[in-house]
């Protein structure tokens, strides 16, 4: 064919193969895809709903890997007043991808919880740096609201959603409606506690030890990596010195402690 990519790249010298080449890099990295499928998820009280799951993958990423979550909802009828609940999570500027992974669904006096962990070092900042690591919403009447950790009902402590990589696990059942069991098989197999049971008391590490990087003003939600990947202390303070970051908030002295 005359207009396949090898008759293309056969036609052109050096400088076009290099744009060609970018054009498929592009096209690789801004990539999207959306799935959906359907959970039974048990609550405290034995009973189940049904919750239908989307998710959308999109934006940039490594060439080789999958595009990040874009966008994700959650779909469920509340049993007694037969109301249709939606939860979303749109894409963010500040972090470059939705926000959460929803963990845990459950009802209790009328009101929907759900239990949600930050996405990655960058949500984790953005959203207070909870200890416990989540963030708890509250449905009761027309929106979500968060609440704390404390206003969540004793009784709701057990994680009921795929949490880790959702549309990939459903992907490798072969399956479109999760059942409880297969729900309750997945979470098992978690390692984190913090992924088992919803913790109540404060745990060093909580959040996977990402720096704390909220008070970087109108630079925005700097990722670990800008101090983590520096060669030395030098070079790490000179980026604190870059961005004017004060030298008591600066973390480099911690992450090369005993380095002059």
């Amino acid at each position: 064919m005359k207009n396949s990519i090898h008759e293309l790249v056969r036609r052109t010298d050096g400088r076009d193969i290099a744009k060609l080449g970018l054009i498929l890099m592009m096209g690789v990295s801004m990539s999207a895809c959306s799935d959906s499928w359907k959970e039974e998820v048990l609550l405290h009280d034995g009973s189940k709903i049904i919750v239908e799951r989307t998710v959308e993958r999109g934006g940039r990423h490594e060439i080789g890997q999958q595009p990040p979550y874009k966008y994700q909802s959650l779909i469920f009828i509340m049993p007694e007043t037969k109301q249709e609940i939606v939860w979303e999570d749109k894409f963010s500027e500040d972090v470059g991808s939705a926000n959460f992974l929803p963990m845990l669904l459950d009802i209790s006096g009328g009101a929907a919880y759900l239990v949600a962990y930050p996405m990655g070092c960058l949500s984790y900042n953005k959203w207070g740096r909870p200890n416990p690591p989540y963030v708890i919403f509250k449905h009761e009447g027309k929106e979500w609201k968060r609440i704390p950790l404390q206003e969540l009902p004793a009784e709701i402590k057990t994680p009921n959603l795929i949490f880790s990589m959702p549309d990939m696990k459903v992907k490798e059942s072969g399956k479109r409606f999760m059942t409880v069991e297969m729900i309750g098989a997945i979470i098992a197999g978690y390692k984190q506690p913090e992924y088992k049971t919803i913790l109540r008391e404060p745990y060093q590490g909580a959040g996977g030890g990402c720096i704390k990087t909220d008070y970087y003003k109108g630079y925005g939600w700097l990722s670990p990596d800008w101090f983590t990947d520096q060669p030395s202390l030098e070079a790490c303070l000179k980026v604190c010195s870059q961005k004017k970051i004060a030298t008591e908030a600066c973390p480099c002295s911690s992450l090369f402690k005993g380095e002059k």
